[in-house]
């Protein structure tokens, strides 16, 4: 059967949506690597939509002013709310801010010392909603 150019780019057109479609249903929360660095060994973290949440086993590492970071496919960096906070809670879940696009690494980052403390990754980049 013969099939002009436009139906066929209809065809495909219709494919590439139906694939694409698929995948981001497909897509769920997705668990890091464990942490590891000079202070940060061990725990995960979770990455559902736009939300970020540490794992029950991760330990708040004892030191001056611990954030939340995370590092974009470009390089750009995100320092992004204390981990210790009042008293003895933590922030064990952030919500990224709307302009950081996508997630190629976690970082648990001393703003008081300047240093990465540990960090993680996926194991393929994380694109926010």
């Amino acid at each position: 059967m013969l099939r002009s150019p436009i139906t066929l780019l209809a065809l495909a057109i219709v494919s590439i949506v139906a694939v694409g479609g698929s995948s981001v249903v497909a897509a769920g929360p997705q668990v890091s690597k464990p942490f590891a660095g000079a202070k940060v060994n061990g725990g995960t973290v979770t990455m559902n939509g736009r939300t970020l949440t540490v794992s029950d086993d991760f330990k708040v590492p004892d030191t001056p002013d611990p954030h939340w970071q995370v590092v974009d496919t470009h390089g750009n960096t995100f320092l992004l709310q204390r981990l210790a906070i009042k008293g003895d809670k933590v922030n064990k879940s952030i919500t990224l801010p709307a302009f950081v696009k996508d997630v190629a690494k976690v970082q648990i980052y001393c703003a008081w010392a300047e240093v990465v403390l540990g960090e993680t990754t996926f194991a393929s980049t994380q694109m926010t909603n």
